[in-house]
């Protein structure tokens, strides 16, 4: 068993795509039968259950082969071979979720042998198409980055907190408006050092990014 495990960062841009749903392959080689499995994650207790429900439904497989993409900025992948070769299944399927472009997802692709050694090129192709068709199969979305803005300000200034907020087309989660006022939104981050200069006029209104 060979497992990868990568940590990196992106810095130039501040979208990230993933699929939108759970999706399904299938590749067929001399017999062997590699079913895929793709699903949307978002933290490491999704991965355990879905591994959970593909062993549960796949008891007789010799393989679960796996690998996965999380995080947007802050970017952790992982891939694991379960008995194969090393780097013959884990990396191709891998190889497959950066070759989209993909993070918070999760391939598993299941083989049951056919009675034919494949050998490590036809593994790597195998797993390699399995997880293609799964993402071709897949509704693949495009979403932004966002930062968490809290303003604080009192009554007299929630106006311009607001004509802030339709200007930058920020999505506005919760908001208190009393004699002192709070408003949280979201806000697309490559934006955030647009609002922070705006605000040195506004001196009165407080921003905490979260």
């Amino acid at each position: 068993m060979v497992t990868i495990f990568i940590r990196y960062q992106l810095f130039m841009t501040d979208v990230y795509k993933t699929i939108l749903s759970s999706s399904e392959g299938f590749f067929k080689d001399r017999g062997s039968k590699f079913f895929a499995h793709a699903y949307h994650v978002e933290n490491q207790t999704e991965i355990s259950d879905s591994q959970k429900v593909l062993r549960k439904k796949y008891h007789d497989a010799r393989h679960h082969c796996y690998a996965y993409m999380l995080g947007e900025l802050d970017r952790t992948s992982r891939a694991n071979d379960d008995g194969e070769p090393a780097n013959s299944s884990g990396a191709p399927i891998l190889g497959q979720i950066r070759s989209f472009e993909l993070t918070n997802i999760l391939i598993i692709v299941v083989r049951y042998f056919g009675g034919t050694k494949l050998g490590i090129p036809g593994l790597i192709n195998a797993y390699k198409s399995a997880a293609a068709d799964s993402i071709a199969n897949a509704k693949i979305v495009e979403r932004t980055i966002d930062d968490s803005i809290e303003f604080r300000c009192t009554y007299n200034d929630i106006n311009q907190v607001m004509r802030l907020v339709k200007e930058l087309e920020m999505t506005i989660i919760s908001q208190n408006m009393e004699q002192e006022c709070s408003l949280t939104a979201r806000l697309r981050k490559s934006l955030t050092p647009k609002l922070q200069k705006r605000l040195e006029n506004y001196p009165r209104i407080n921003m905490f990014i979260n």
